[in-house]
């Protein structure tokens, strides 16, 4: 029998397809980028634009950026699977506004959860605190790192172009939903001994 776990998993670039936000960025600032170009998270300085025209395009574009997200590649097979037996808790940056349009995203694409906490910034120390988690899903390098050092949990960075800087030895780097399904296997089965 397995031992229940409560699973914090970002929504953006970790379940989402990390180039969800090409299509856009190429429409609206008439670029022709790639995800491999997403060399930093912070993409003002890629776009040559302040930090007040980021914020600016993205309240204008949010919606629709959300509303059609893909999930990344074998996300929903690994999300499903746990789902019968362990606490799926989404934390996520995205403001607060943005709660009916992200519900209606993980409904719409048939993505199991049990709590969706929209924090609005960066810092999610304190949702990761207050839900008690057991693990970690992140895209943002320095969340992940953050994540793992304070609250001495495995976190699973799911590499892009813009985390690729190092990482302490409990900041997973997973290639692909299939590598970090096969590692989580393997911490089940070590935590379960």
């Amino acid at each position: 029998m397995t031992t229940k776990k409560r699973f914090g998993l970002d929504i953006d670039g970790t379940i989402t397809d990390p180039d969800t936000f090409v299509p856009h960025l190429n429409k609206h600032f008439d670029q022709q980028l790639t995800l491999d170009d997403l060399t930093e998270y912070d993409l003002t300085s890629i776009l040559n634009i302040s930090e007040q025209e980021f914020w600016d395009w993205l309240t204008k574009h949010e919606g629709d950026i959300y509303t059609e997200a893909k999930l990344a590649p074998f996300a929903e097979k690994a999300l499903l699977n746990w789902s019968t037996e362990h606490d799926l808790i989404y934390i996520t940056a995205r403001r607060k506004h943005l709660d009916v349009i992200t519900k209606s995203w993980f409904q719409s694409n048939k993505v199991p959860f049990n709590h969706i906490e929209l924090v609005g910034g960066h810092n999610k120390l304190e949702a990761v605190r207050k839900h008690d988690l057991d693990i970690f899903f992140e895209d943002k390098h320095d969340n992940a790192v953050m994540i793992a050092e304070e609250f001495k949990i495995p976190v699973i960075l799911m590499d892009t172009p813009y985390n690729r800087l190092s990482i302490p030895d409990n900041v997973i780097r997973a290639h692909t939903w299939q590598e970090a399904t096969d590692w989580v296997d393997q911490w089940m089965k070590e935590t379960a001994e």
